[in-house]
């Protein structure tokens, strides 16, 4: 047996033993000829596909060659050499303009319009179910049907026949406001900052029921649009109730939307058509027609963000932001039918 003293120490990497170089065989050393990789967290071996995540299992990992001891040490893996002379260099990136990329061309804004054929959800057409039965079979415009509401607003009232006529109506002549957390009636303003007890507030004035609409038959409805964006796509809403998207449609080119929404109960439409801002893809976008709001998806044809929507004409009708007044409030309740309250 060989003295500790002519023993020598292997530094092949994962070996670690102690060897007689006068009884060194071809096989008797197993190590790893690579070197150590560390990477996201793992540790493994640039000569072998073994990696773990923790140090103490990554010492153990066996070696993936077999062959002589050697008192050699290995080399290292040189290192890139690093000039001190540039230590204090700064490097600028500058990110790729937009102004690099050719514009696309914008197309005509009377090109032809593409109808979108969307997706319906199933609460809609519930929704404008019993709706479109009352109109089947009500073909006079003035006639009153069983179970009508009245029209006037906060009145619960239901039609159920001649006595009805007879009742009082207590109602709100004026219209809905909300400004600064705070919700009332312009005709009482009986104030509260919780949307229950405004939507409970009784009427304060007494009258005869409105079982049909005024002037409803061509009425233009207002609702209310809003839109965001993401790198990709323009998002436009339009909050609706009770329409009947089988009547409605979304009609779109590159840069010209327009939507028209067909309203059973009040026999109105309301028109929205604009000039984009931007240019969109149009096989790409989509649109989701849901019990609340009409969801536009536009593809963005080109990079970069929307300044805004649109580009106003002096002939457009519709405006997204209309100065906040008594005889506009009302349009910004987001899908609350107050004509039902």
């Amino acid at each position: 047996m060989s003295d500790d003293k002519t023993l020598l120490y292997c530094y092949n990497r994962g070996c670690g033993q102690k060897f007689d170089p006068n009884d060194n065989k071809e096989d008797i050393c197993q190590h790893h000829p690579g070197h150590p990789v560390f990477h996201d967290a793992y540790k493994g071996w640039s000569c072998c596909n073994k990696k773990c995540t923790d140090f103490s299992e990554f010492l153990n990992i066996k070696g993936c060659t077999k062959s002589f001891h050697s008192n050699v040490k290995p080399l290292e893996p040189s290192k890139p050499v690093v000039d001190k002379l540039k230590d204090n260099e700064v490097i600028e990136y500058i990110p790729p303009s937009l102004n690099s990329i050719p514009a696309i061309e914008r197309p005509p804004f009377n090109s032809p319009q593409v109808i979108l054929k969307p997706t319906i959800s199933p609460s809609l057409l519930e929704q404008i179910k019993g709706i479109t039965v009352m109109d089947n079979h009500n073909n006079d415009e003035n006639k009153i049907v069983l179970g009508q509401n009245c029209k006037n607003k906060s009145c619960k009232a239901v039609y159920k026949g001649l006595p009805s006529d007879e009742e009082d109506c207590t109602y709100h002549p004026g219209v809905p406001i909300f400004h600064e957390g705070l919700k009332y009636w312009s005709c009482c303003r009986k104030k509260t900052t919780d949307f229950s007890v405004f939507l409970e507030q009784p009427g304060c004035t007494k009258g005869s029921h409105l079982w049909v609409q005024k002037d409803a038959k061509n009425k233009k409805i207002k609702c209310r649009v809003d839109w965001h964006q993401t790198g990709t796509h323009v998002i436009i809403s339009i909050y609706a109730k009770k329409y009947d998207p089988t009547a409605s449609y979304v009609k779109l080119n590159p840069i010209h939307l327009t939507v028209d929404l067909y309203f059973p109960e009040e026999n109105s439409n309301y028109n929205f058509d604009i000039e984009l801002k931007g240019i969109v893809d149009v096989e790409a976008s989509f649109i989701n027609m849901l019990p609340t709001k009409v969801e536009i998806n536009l593809r963005k044809k080109e990079p970069g963000s929307w300044s805004k929507l649109d580009i106003p004409h002096q002939t457009q009708d519709e405006v997204l932001e209309e100065p906040t007044t008594e005889d506009n409030i009302s349009c910004q309740i987001d899908a609350v039918d107050l004509s039902d309250i």
